[in-house]
């Protein structure tokens, strides 16, 4: 897979360490694995506590849920949904969480807005009632499914109907052993000299150790030299309710059976380095399980890809992972066969070795660095295949929300992102991030909007003031000596270059040329009447296609009022001229553009050659500003008929794949500007259509189905990404819907309802 992958922000959700379970040892370390393997991404756990008190858990657990709370599962789902998390990775076991057959866990599913998949660490083939509806609302909200057998695979396919095309097959994690003599770490444990079974995990009666104990006078008859370690402490629900009761139990059939002396009991819960010690020392594994209804065990995985002999009872996880002779089956519940499976073992120590390679081979496929790659692979494909749904799911949602009613212009966040200077670059969440500091780019686009605004509903106080402030930081941004606009300044209003791009310095032009052809403030005028003729010259020299284009829409704007002004007309001809033949250089019949490469703002090029060809009265450039735009609208229509504008993850080369995110708010509304330019020259109903279509894509007619405007602030999100959306409500993108609902406004009523309490 890539090794940079998108994926950033994962949250884990299951039991976790130190709460003695083995799904808790699980999440810790599936969790630890993929943090490893992909350092730049940040890994949080929620972990479900079975116990009010909960647990001393390391930093890695950032929240809590309590098991039987219902509402700490909503809590937990928020929590994570406003720290932009973007995949969320659910361990599900039936018993680890509240409600009947731990439907609790429905309850954070419904609530999360971000992909989730879910490894199904029990997959039961004749579910009750409730762990049947668990599993298909499981299935409804769990973008992909991880198991860690084929069975388990067949089984949610064929029982559940899972699409399999949902379902990944990955192995349960193993440590990264080397394939050495067990004689190494026998010394640890003072059994030096002595042939070593070994059964670990938590105790509870379904293990089946008392068959072991049994078959052990039948091994020692012909192997005198065996011992039996049973390494783990009695699982904590066990230990609550009935003691040590199952333990005493083994105790008692050893003595009964004379073989006390041979097994040793180590009632205790082992680190990490531990386990590796007390599995390396061991010669054979034996797990006994009485359900044949397990199709995972960690620690059958763990001895498996250790390299060691495995003896096995055959329920579904031991018989796949040990057919290829990588291991031997035994029946349930049989003593004997599991004497007669270890003294074959030993009396045949070539055939023991060889199937002991071949497990450690396989197990090369399943050490943790390999399985957390392979997570990685499935939350990627989970993220990627959450960004486009289906024409059929994108026709609901279009059913349901048919009518998107237009807001009222609410400037409450216009208002906050501003101060004496101008407008903030960039936020967080809803909040002006000073770090970032202001731009003439976006204090350009905020001057055009009080200038359209003032246009509309006439002079405000407020919306004045705004103006006055953008204003002031053009004429501040400009440099008489160099006659170019700076672009970046910081917060302590220092500036941070000597030229801003040529693009910022054109857009800066565009709002001046719309003050002195719309604007009713005559100081406004006089400024950017100074600020036009001395910043117009530079241009000549730019080679930006979009600079070009902005200084033709500014261009335009000045000739609103002083059209007969020849050597801003004389401008007007070259910069169109230069976009007409960068069209016949690189268009062809299934490429209708201007460049290689469509990237940003788009729809300006084609909007700058129809207002020019327009109002020259050039029929080859209005007809290449109309043909362009039709042929970029076309290639921004998804299959459902809603606007998805080229994404800035990659743009579209000529002849590749057009990234489809992220989409950007300032491609809406280059698209809707140069549409309904398109309707007022032509009058043709088709773009003012798609002007309105365009326009929806804030309010919920896109990819996501959801919306990008935020109706609380009056702001717009960020970007639509390819499975949620970037809550920031920074200027660039707020401006854009700003601009967009204002200029709609314009070209349908010719003017704006502003709610009062932004106007007050």
């Amino acid at each position: 897979m890539d090794p940079m992958p998108n994926t950033k922000n994962i949250a884990f959700l299951g039991d976790y360490v130190p709460r003695r379970c083995g799904i808790a040892t699980f999440t810790a370390d599936i969790c630890e694995a993929v943090a490893a393997e992909f350092p730049a991404t940040q890994c949080i756990v929620g972990s479900v506590n079975d116990r009010p008190e909960g647990y001393d858990y390391p930093a890695r657990v950032r929240f809590e849920i309590d098991e039987q709370e219902i509402a700490s599962y909503r809590r937990a789902a928020e929590f994570l949904n406003i720290n932009n998390v973007e995949i969320v990775s659910v361990q599900h076991e039936f018993g680890i969480y509240g409600g009947a057959a731990g439907s609790h866990l429905l309850a954070f599913l419904r609530e999360v807005r971000m992909p989730v998949v879910t490894t199904l660490h029990t997959v039961l083939s004749e579910p009750n009632a409730d762990q049947r509806f668990v599993m298909e609302q499981l299935d409804l909200l769990s973008n992909r499914f991880i198991v860690m057998a084929d069975r388990g695979r067949n089984m949610l396919e064929t029982i559940y109907g899972v699409d399999p095309a949902k379902i990944d097959l990955i192995p349960h994690g193993v440590i990264d052993m080397p394939f050495i003599d067990s004689n190494f770490f026998k010394d640890v444990f003072g059994v030096e000299g002595k042939t070593v079974l070994l059964t670990f995990g938590l105790l509870s009666p379904n293990k089946g150790i008392e068959y072991v104990i049994d078959a052990l006078p039948a091994i020692l008859s012909r192997n005198p030299n065996i011992v039996y370690l049973v390494l783990g402490a009695t699982h904590p629900h066990r230990l609550a309710h009935e003691g040590e009761a199952y333990r005493r139990k083994l105790e008692r059939l050893a003595v009964e059976r004379g073989v006390a002396d041979q097994v040793i009991f180590h009632n205790r819960f082992v680190t990490l380095e531990e386990l590796k010690e007390f599995i390396g020392a061991a010669d054979i594994y034996v797990t006994p399980y009485l359900n044949e209804a397990q199709v995972t065990s960690g620690t059958l995985a763990y001895t498996f890809g250790a390299g060691k002999a495995v003896i096995s009872s055959p329920y579904w996880h031991a018989q796949e992972l040990l057919a290829g002779e990588r291991g031997v089956l035994v029946p349930f519940r049989d003593s004997q066969s599991i004497a007669e499976g270890v003294n074959f073992f030993l009396s045949n120590p070539t055939l023991m070795t060889a199937m002991r390679k071949r497990a450690w081979k396989a197990g090369r496929e399943m050490i943790w660095p390999v399985v957390a790659r392979r997570y990685m692979e499935s939350f990627e494909r989970a993220r990627a295949g959450l960004s486009v749904p289906s024409v059929e799911t994108l026709a609901v949602r279009m059913t349901e929300n048919a009518n998107y009613p237009f807001p009222p212009l609410k400037l409450d966040h216009l208002i906050k992102m501003s101060d004496h200077t101008g407008i903030f670059q960039h936020a967080i969440y809803n909040v002006p991030n000073y770090h970032e500091g202001y731009c003439t780019d976006d204090n350009a686009r905020a001057y055009i909007l009080t200038v359209l605004l003032q246009e509309m509903a006439g002079s405000e106080p407020k919306i004045d003031r705004l103006a006055s402030s953008y204003l002031a930081f053009l004429w501040y941004a400009f440099d008489a000596n160099t006659c170019r606009f700076r672009n970046f300044m910081n917060h302590h209003r220092e500036w941070i270059e000597r030229a801003g791009s040529e693009d910022s310095h054109a857009r800066a032009l565009w709002a001046v040329g719309t003050a002195i052809g719309r604007s009713r403030d005559q100081g406004h005028r006089n400024l950017c009447a100074l600020l036009f003729q001395r910043g117009l010259p530079p241009v000549a020299r730019f080679s930006s296609p979009r600079a070009w284009a902005f200084a033709l829409l500014a261009i335009h704007e000045y000739l609103r009022t002083f059209s007969g002004d020849r050597v801003v007309s004389q401008m007007r001809d070259v910069l169109a001229g230069q976009l007409v033949g960068l069209f016949h250089v690189n268009s062809s019949p299934g490429w209708q553009w201007f460049e290689r490469i469509a990237t940003y703002d788009n729809a300006k090029l084609s909007h700058a050659l129809i207002l020019s060809g327009h109002w020259t009265s050039q029929d080859e450039m209005l007809e290449i500003g109309l043909s362009s735009l039709r042929w970029l609208l076309e290639a921004q229509t998804a299959e459902g008929g809603h606007f998805a504008p080229i994404g800035c993850h990659g743009f579209w080369q000529q002849g590749g794949e057009r990234a489809r995110f992220d989409q950007q708010p300032l491609e809406a509304h280059s698209m809707i500007s140069a549409c309904l330019e398109a309707f007022a020259v032509t009058r043709d109903e088709y773009w003012e259509q798609a002007a309105h279509r365009c326009f929806e894509w804030f309010l919920g007619r896109n990819d996501l189905g959801q919306s990008l405007y935020d109706p609380t602030t009056g702001g717009c999100r960020d970007a639509l990404l390819q499975d949620h959306l970037n809550q920031n409500q920074g200027a660039e993108s707020s401006l854009a819907f700003y601009l967009s609902r204002a200029e709609i406004a314009r070209a349908t009523h010719g003017q704006i309802e502003i709610v009062q309490s932004c106007a007050a």
